[in-house]
């Protein structure tokens, strides 16, 4: 069914139900988790730390870190890794800006090169 799930988060409480949710599907089906932050790899390590901490238990989890457009490259690195499941929340908040992240799910689920489960966090 699904060998790769990758769950993008931004660290926001509403991103982590949808980390939560994706990392039971693919615990349940026996995939490898990537957790995906995009934004300052500072922040992206301190957020995916606590993140594969909190969700990592009997799961192959990865982590990774890249700057740039949040949907694009969200795309990107499902492409790269050969995902076959892409976990986003329907929306979120996101730094100091605090901005609305709803745009990113929908950029998302038309442009994936595989399955999107948009989560409902809200």
């Amino acid at each position: 069914m699904y060998r790769k799930v990758l769950m993008a988060t931004d660290g926001s409480a509403t991103a982590s139900k949808a980390v939560r949710l994706g990392a039971d599907l693919a615990r349940a089906v026996g995939a490898e988790a990537i957790l995906l932050h995009v934004g300052e790899a500072d922040r992206g390590r301190e957020v995916l730390s606590g993140v594969s901490k909190e969700v990592g238990k009997g799961l192959s989890v990865s982590t990774r870190t890249v700057q740039g457009d949040p949907a694009d490259k969200i795309i990107e690195v499902a492409e790269a890794e050969g995902v076959d499941l892409i976990v986003v929340g329907n929306k979120g908040m996101t730094g100091a800006s605090r901005f609305l992240l709803g745009s990113v799910p929908n950029q998302v689920s038309h442009h994936a090169p595989c399955h999107v489960l948009i989560v409902k966090t809200t």
